[in-house]
């Protein structure tokens, strides 16, 4: 019997039993209108919050313009007169049961501010709350449009913290723009009113999600009931965006399970936030708690029949399987010599076979690969010391041609066509001695010896000092070299010589690859962000670049970009010559001061000269004060 047969058969009787009893759940959810009159009764109770929110609307609206159209009351507001527009407001405010009134002048100045307090009498508020820069004035301190319409807004009082249903109109004198007057009623008196309409519990979420007043009570003195009830700000947009109310998810609280249906709270045309209605679902949960005992019933006989089924199945199917997969872990352990031992004719034994075969054949090529890699790590070894050696013996033979020729030097004075022969003889022995010192710096590298001494330096002078020893060969291909923010950089604990001989090797190697004619640009930053603090430095030409798939191996050793038997000779000459040491040691200098190098190019074209940038990273090191 194959695989799929063993899998196919149960599952198929397994699919008609959940089909059958699926059918029957269904049938008796759908029947049960019990659920659906728990969810009508929520949308209509979101509608009538909806509802009740444009009521207090126009009460805003009739008070705000009892108070704008109060004789002398623009006047006074375009005047700027505080004792006037508060004499006239204050008691109006009084009677028409204004719980907090703001008065904006037409330069957005918060002339008069009042609140009522825990008793439920009007306070002055004497401090500045930022009232005339809120989105529902400051298009009218903009546009002075005394036919605007109303603007409303959910905002907090920062005078009490507590939050306010907000609405805006403009005040007129003599048909000019004299100011803006502001209404407010807090939450703390809206919701509880909400409640006893809706018969249901209201939440009203704020701009971010956050929930700013709740008739919902917390079963206990610690726990923060707007957090509990508090939503993702996604979730707040998708609700804002909707056109309709939208059921929610249930909740528990306080032992006790509601239902919630969250909707955009709108007034006129402007949507001011979310709320959300809350039921609970005792009915609902007591009518499922007297079919529980039959779906258990039901259930549980299923079940045991698909425990029998399953058992059975994973018998055929687990046990092989579980030796295939502690086989496979075994050798990703590293243990090539584990074998699945399995003997069987279906897909399971196939499929061990098949992997035992391909064990064998990891097993040889991982051997022959572990003989080929000590192979290569001896040739590496062989050939650091093949460096390091020769570094050291040419030295001795390049100090005696050095020292003859400054002998000869100073014995030929006067002679002019011998002191040429005697300066080629010393160009060739700095280029010589430069090469041994790059052997021998790379020998280090490799090793882990480099020593650095470093103290407090400056990258400005490093680079300026570069730049100097490279002045003739720039004038001689006509190549502008320019330095910019490095002196703006702060300082590094580093070695300067170690650094410049970094820095000579990169720059270097953009003016042999940029053709006679171009540019360098060596670019300096202090970057002090999410990153710890570091300068970079980005070198960049205008040279023929580097092909991508190239870039990761350009600061390997011996590494060449294009056909070296077709370089020039000579360290700065356009695509001279080299051993391939140069950005090893650069990239060894930096990373032993706990930086970092890279390159950057769009390619290699001879035509165009897409250039390259080398870019150096190096940390600001702190010290034991904090200061960089």
């Amino acid at each position: 019997m194959s695989i799929r047969l063993k899998v196919i058969l149960p599952y198929l009787i397994l699919t008609l039993v959940v089909a059958v009893i699926g059918v029957y759940v269904v049938t008796r959810l759908v029947a049960n209108t019990l659920s659906e009159r728990l969810t009508n009764q929520l949308l209509e109770a979101g509608r009538a919050v909806s509802d009740n929110f444009v009521r207090e609307e126009s009460a805003h609206v009739d008070q705000a313009r009892t108070v704008a159209f109060t004789e002398g009351l623009g006047a006074a507001l375009q005047n700027s007169d505080r004792e006037a527009v508060l004499a006239l407001v204050k008691p109006l405010a009084t009677g028409l049961g204004i719980q907090n009134i703001i008065l904006i002048t037409p330069g957005g100045e918060e002339l008069v501010h009042l609140v009522t307090d825990a008793n439920g009498v009007l306070q002055e508020v004497n401090q500045e709350t930022g009232a005339g820069r809120s989105p529902i004035v400051t298009p009218y301190l903009k546009d002075k449009n005394i036919d605007a319409a109303p603007n409303r807004a959910l905002g907090q009082n920062l005078v009490n913290s507590k939050y306010y249903y907000y609405t805006a109109l403009p005040v007129a004198f003599d048909s000019q723009f004299a100011g803006v007057v502001v209404i407010g009623t807090s939450m703390d008196s809206i919701l509880p009113y909400l409640k006893s309409t809706v018969l249901a519990d209201i939440v009203i979420y704020g701009g971010n999600g956050q929930a700013i007043g709740t008739t919902l009570i917390a079963d206990s003195a610690d726990q923060d009931i707007l957090q509990v009830v508090t939503i993702p700000e996604e979730n707040y947009r998708s609700v804002i965006a909707s056109s309709n109310i939208v059921e929610g998810e249930n909740f528990l609280l306080g032992g006790r399970w509601y239902r919630l249906a969250r909707g955009p709270l709108q007034v006129g045309n402007d949507r001011i936030g979310v709320f959300a209605v809350a039921l609970p679902l005792n009915f609902v949960i007591q009518s499922a708690s007297d079919n529980r005992l039959n779906y258990t019933l039901l259930f549980f006989s299923v079940m045991l029949g698909v425990i029998v089924i399953g058992v059975t199945v994973s018998q055929l199917i687990i046990k092989p399987l579980n030796s295939l997969v502690s086989t496979s872990q075994a050798i990703a352990s590293g243990d090539l010599d584990m074998r699945t031992g399995i003997d069987s004719r279906d897909e399971i034994g196939k499929l061990a076979s098949t992997f035992d075969l391909m064990t064998n054949s990891l097993q040889e090529r991982t051997h022959e690969l572990q003989r080929k890699n000590e192979l290569l790590e001896k040739m590496d070894r062989t050939k650091a010391n093949f460096i390091q050696i020769s570094a050291h013996e040419l030295r001795t033979p390049l100090t005696l041609v050095v020292g003859y020729a400054q002998m000869l030097e100073q014995k030929a004075k006067g002679d002019a066509d011998m002191l040429k022969l005697i300066g080629g003889i010393m160009e060739g022995s700095d280029r010589m001695n430069e090469t041994v010192n790059n052997m021998l710096d790379v020998s280090r590298i490799d090793s882990n010896t480099l020593y650095l001494k470093k103290s407090e330096v400056l990258l400005a002078p490093v680079i300026q000092k570069v730049q100097k020893v490279f002045k003739p060969d720039l004038q001689d291909r006509n190549i502008e070299l320019s330095l910019n923010g490095l002196t703006e950089l702060p300082k590094l604990q580093a070695d300067p010589d170690m650094l410049r001989k970094a820095f000579y090797q990169v720059i270097m190697n953009s003016i042999k690859y940029t053709p006679d004619g171009g540019s360098v640009v060596v670019q300096g930053q202090y970057k002090n962000g999410t990153e710890p603090a570091h300068v970079e430095i980005a070198i960049r030409d205008t040279g023929i670049g580097i092909n991508k798939d190239e870039l990761p191996n350009i600061f390997n050793k011996f590494s060449q970009t294009g056909d070296v038997m077709l370089h020039s000779s000579g360290k700065t000459k356009f695509k001279g010559g080299g051993l391939g040491l140069g950005l090893v040691i650069a990239r060894g200098i930096i990373e032993a001061h706990g930086g970092k190098i890279w390159a950057e190019s769009q390619g290699h074209d001879e035509e165009n000269f897409p250039g390259s940038t080398f870019y150096i990273s190096l940390p600001i090191e702190r010290e034991s004060d904090g200061k960089p």
